[in-house]
């Protein structure tokens, strides 16, 4: 899977977990030059707290664009760190 933001792959796994329709990259599998950590933080009421990455691609920026959880539940364990993606970031195989 390839997670492709202004025409440049910013996150590529051949792992990346699904889970509610969402592809989660692992986190060596980001192209860490494009991503900043965002002050945005949500709440998801099984998988706990989410924070969230602005990607900036040759000038094009969105921000929040990738979620992670840092410490997820129990029952959400398996995505730890991974990232998923939204707000015009096109992941495609």
């Amino acid at each position: 899977m390839k997670a492709v933001f202004n025409d440049v792959i910013i996150a590529e796994s051949d792992e990346t977990i699904v889970l509610e329709g969402n592809h989660y990259f692992p986190p060596q599998s980001l192209k860490k030059e494009y991503f900043v950590e965002s002050d945005y933080k949500t709440s998801c009421p099984w998988k706990g707290s989410a924070s969230y990455y602005t990607v900036n691609v040759n000038g094009e920026v969105q921000e929040d664009a990738g979620w992670y959880y840092k410490s997820p539940s129990e029952a959400a364990k398996e995505i730890k760190d991974h990232v998923a993606f939204w707000k015009g970031v096109k992941v495609e195989e």
